[in-house]
């Protein structure tokens, strides 16, 4: 990969198998078959049209940092993830500009990782991932969903709040090398590639941090544009 790929959002909640009613039977996504344990949790990957994924965690065992998250949030969007050419470069260029990182593991050969911290990255926890060899794991069997789900909706990305746009850009266009346009009264960054992108609402007195998904459909959409009861994140329609 020769450049950053806006890959995935990823959603927290207590059970896996609540999801599918959602994301397949209202939103018509498919099990892409990416997913399975990994220690302290248990992921799943569903694509939309257009290529938009988004990534279910639940926890397992008695504790670890989902239970917390849980615990003190409830059920929402965890975090985001860009898959990046070197994972070294990209942790340098968010040091550079004053953002910390956390949890950088570099112990698999498969796989490399990085958070930036939600305090300087506008109240998000951003994932920084490179992929250097071909991982080879079994398919994933996601729980069912419903067996004549409707067409699948567009996932044009995620919807969130900063304070000014010198503090989104550090972070979207500095540190990600987002690409960035205006577009209603908002700042929205693409990467080329990716089939999603980051909306930026301005607000100066705005807690910083998440929104809501941001959908495209040329049908009815079932879903209140408030925290969904299970998965703790608002699904809002928007213009492509």
């Amino acid at each position: 990969m020769s450049r950053i790929h806006f890959d995935h959002i990823a959603i927290a909640t207590h059970r896996m198998a609540d999801a599918p009613a959602v994301l397949v039977g209202v939103l018509g996504g498919t099990p892409t078959g990416d997913g399975g344990p990994s220690g302290a949790y248990t992921w799943g990957h569903w694509r939309f049209a257009g290529g938009g994924r988004l990534e279910i965690l639940e926890p397992l065992g008695a504790d670890g940092f989902l239970h917390r998250f849980l615990a003190t949030r409830g059920p929402g969007i965890h975090h985001v993830t860009f898959r990046v050419p070197s994972l070294a470069e990209a942790c340098e260029r968010a040091g550079a500009h004053g953002l910390r990182i956390v949890g950088r593991d570099e112990s698999d050969p498969a796989w490399a990782e990085a958070f930036l911290h939600p305090k300087e990255a506008l109240g998000l926890v951003v994932q920084l991932a490179e992929s250097r060899v071909a991982e080879m794991r079994p398919p994933f069997v996601a729980p069912p969903g419903p067996a004549q789900p409707p067409p699948a909706v567009t996932v044009l990305g995620l919807r969130t709040r900063a304070r000014s746009a010198e503090r989104a850009h550090t972070l979207w266009g500095a540190v990600l090398q987002g690409h960035r346009a205006e577009a209603a009264g908002a700042l929205v960054y693409r990467w080329p590639g990716s089939p999603m992108r980051i909306a930026v609402d301005l607000d100066p007195g705005a807690d910083e941090g998440a929104g809501a998904v941001e959908l495209a459909a040329d049908r009815a959409v079932g879903l209140a544009e408030t925290l969904h009861p299970v998965l703790g994140t608002v699904f809002r329609r928007s213009e492509a």
